[in-house]
């Protein structure tokens, strides 16, 4: 299994839809938008993906912004394969996250899991991450 980062170059219709179809097994009301949206130029996003045998077997991404508070990073839309789950790819794809939030030179890197994601939860609290006193508010804008 190898496991990369996804550069819009790079981007080709058959991995489109195997990153699409593996982006509906996050369930939920969740809507994906185009990658090359996602993947351009401007856009401070780092998509790492896992793939085995040309397969794309698990995707994470991190996007990276400037606040008054510090550089920081924010983990969204982690999601492995069913069929491939327990096997150290969710590991992977942090690993590959967190080494280019260090080459960024950020100062904090957040994320949001979902209570009911234990295995999530576990591999997050071994890689260190700290449960946040915080509340997460959203709107969804029209």
């Amino acid at each position: 299994m190898k496991t990369d980062i996804l550069k819009f170059q790079n981007l080709n219709p058959e991995k489109e839809t195997q990153i699409s179809n593996l982006f509906k097994q996050l369930g939920g009301e969740k809507k994906q938008i185009p990658l090359k949206e996602v993947l351009e130029e401007g856009n401070h996003i780092t998509l790492a993906y896992c793939e085995h045998n040309d397969q794309v077997v698990g995707i994470a991404s991190m996007c990276a912004y400037h606040v008054i508070s510090g550089k920081k990073g924010w983990i969204e839309d982690v999601v492995v394969d069913e069929q491939f789950r327990g096997q150290g790819i969710g590991r992977k794809l942090m690993e590959k996250l967190l080494e280019e939030g260090k080459k960024k030179k950020l100062t904090e890197i957040l994320l949001f899991t979902e209570a009911h994601r234990i295995p999530a939860i576990k591999l997050y609290g071994d890689l260190g991450f700290k449960l946040k006193e915080s509340r997460i508010y959203t709107l969804k804008m029209p």
